[in-house]
């Protein structure tokens, strides 16, 4: 993960006064490293990377508008919306990421 800053909002869940971290919207590992970024709390950044493979993300998630879209990270968002700022809920990987590893 990115550099963290201090007290912004996430452009993910759109929650205030959260620590966040710069996110890669295509992976470094699939030629992002000079792409576009999106500053995300560290919930919504550990809960995308143990959802998604770096493929998936650099093929079909590479914008916020289609990660917001996304089914899964759709249901998590509508969680962590009511999440305390300074909450750090664990994450576990998805069984996909898991074995496509």
């Amino acid at each position: 993960m990115g550099r963290a800053v201090k007290t912004k909002s996430c452009e993910l869940c759109g929650r205030e006064g959260v620590e966040t971290t710069e996110h890669h919207l295509v992976p470094k590992e699939m030629g992002g490293t000079f792409l576009g970024t999106a500053d995300l709390c560290r919930p919504c950044h550990k809960q995308i990377h143990a959802l998604y493979t770096n493929e998936e993300l650099a093929v079909r998630l590479h914008t916020l508008e289609q990660l917001k879209a996304d089914e899964q990270i759709g249901r998590y968002l509508k969680w962590i919306r009511k999440q305390a700022p300074g909450s750090l809920p664990r994450t576990r990987k998805s069984r996909a990421v898991r074995e496509r590893g």
